[in-house]
């Protein structure tokens, strides 16, 4: 706009408008950090409710006392979609087997989601409770049970303002993560098409309730899995100079294997390498033909990781031949052989630190290190930019909690509140965001005045 062209009056009558006019504090994409601020917290509020909060964990319950394995998530996918029906938002379904993806706001661009796994793991709950696993050999011991929880949560606060969005927001709710692969089975069915970014959470049991924890750059590990056979010549284990011994040539493999991690890593970049199977012999006194070996590798980059598997496969053979074996290496025996590292979007770590203390204070903000576990929203994140950020759980008032993945993992759910009310606050506030990228700047329009 040339503003040199526009009469003095109607200049006035334009500033005027811009800096004085009434604002609302949920649709003003150039509002200020103090305004944005209170709209995280009037969702808070709104999900501290009683009569939300109570929803929320009754959802949890529910999904808990049903555990579904990767892609069999029939069932927790129809409770979400009943209260997607009950809240009046559009989804699609079925996307990769049991997943939906949910829309609320103006159903235009710009878009940006949210994501919550589903599935459960084979694990027997040993938890006494009201609510224990009603599934023998099945159980939410991962929190995704919560994950599902504080996202429907998240949808009743945006429902609440979905005329207020400057946007869309994309709820995925993703079957499989556990291993099976999940998040890309959902990229391959076009979610994120048009899709700006990506946020995602997980329940952490270290971290106190009401603060959050992440960092920009690598947050979790690539991870890969192998599977070798060893052959040799088997034969009575009183005459070894008439045989190839495979289970001596695989020790030296799994020895020579840790090698690489000690003496070829650089220690500031780490790597992990673990043979977790080792199968061969079924007599104390045969000598087996062959053996069977199986681990998994881990590294912080794609370049890495890649450096790794490329030596462990010439460990694996090169050792066997010294100890004259033959040896095959398989890295595609999961039909998911790779898991590429969760790497946080460095601009998305400045608005999420920016959103985060606007809603908890500056003293529940924490950086995390990375950790060597894997997670499949990483998918999401070669795709788009993504954000995947850690929400405490603990509460010394309460007890200890145990780990993920253990039979006796429980859920603190006065975590909800606060995790509904970061996904939404996330969301809108990004759509606010691009619109203020996208708009003309007031700075421009002084500089040319």
């Amino acid at each position: 706009m040339n503003f040199s062209k526009i009469p003095p009056f109607s200049l006035l009558v334009i500033m005027f408008v811009l800096f004085f006019s009434p604002r609302s504090i949920f649709s003003d994409p150039l509002m200020s950090g103090k305004e944005a601020s209170e709209i995280s917290k009037e969702f808070l509020r709104f999900a501290e409710k009683d009569e939300v909060f109570d929803w929320m964990v009754r959802l949890r319950r529910r999904i808990h006392e049903n555990p579904e394995l990767g892609f069999e998530e029939f069932e927790t996918s129809k409770i979400i979609r009943d209260e997607l029906d009950k809240m009046g938002i559009k989804y699609k379904y079925p996307v990769a087997t049991t997943g939906l993806v949910g829309f609320v706001g103006s159903g235009k661009p710009p878009f940006v989601a949210l994501r919550a796994d589903m599935d459960a793991l084979p694990l027997q709950e040993l938890v006494e409770w009201e609510h224990k696993s009603k599934v023998p050999g099945k159980m939410h011991a991962c929190g995704h049970d919560a994950h599902v929880a504080m996202l429907l949560g998240a949808a009743k606060i945006l429902q609440e303002h979905c005329e207020s969005l400057k946007g869309t927001v994309i709820l995925v709710f993703q079957p499989a993560e556990e291993g099976a692969g999940g998040a890309r089975r959902m990229i391959d069915a076009g979610i994120l098409e048009n899709v700006e970014a990506i946020f995602g959470l997980h329940v952490i049991t270290d971290l106190p309730v009401g603060e959050v924890a992440s960092k920009s750059g690598p947050i979790g590990a690539g991870v890969g899995f192998f599977e070798a056979i060893i052959n040799g010549k088997g034969g009575h284990a009183a005459i070894p100079q008439h045989t190839i011994d495979p289970i001596l040539a695989a020790s030296n493999v799994i020895v020579s294997l840790q090698h690489l991690i000690s003496r070829e890593a650089d220690p500031l970049d780490s790597q992990v390498v673990t043979v977790a199977r080792f199968q061969g012999g079924e007599a104390f006194n045969v000598i087996p033909d062959s053996v069977t070996i199986g681990g998994s590798f881990r590294a912080f980059s794609k370049e890495s990781f890649m450096q790794l598997r490329q030596r462990i496969e010439e460990v694996i053979v090169r050792q066997a031949a010294v100890q004259r074996c033959n040896a095959t290496v398989d890295f595609t025996m999961k039909d998911n052989s790779f898991f590429p590292p969760t790497v946080n979007d460095k601009n998305l770590h400045t608005f999420f630190k920016k959103v985060a203390v606007g809603l908890l204070g500056v003293d529940k903000v924490k950086t995390t290190l990375p950790v060597m576990g894997s997670e499949d929203f990483a998918f999401f994140q070669e795709v788009i930019p993504g954000y995947f950020f850690l929400l405490g759980m603990k509460d010394e008032a309460k007890g200890k909690l145990s780990s993920p993945h253990s039979p006796h993992f429980t859920i603190n759910e006065d975590a909800f509140p606060f995790g509904a009310a970061l996904h939404a606050s996330l969301a809108t506030r990004y759509l606010l965001e691009y619109q203020k990228e996208t708009s003309l700047p007031i700075e421009a329009s002084h500089d040319e005045l």
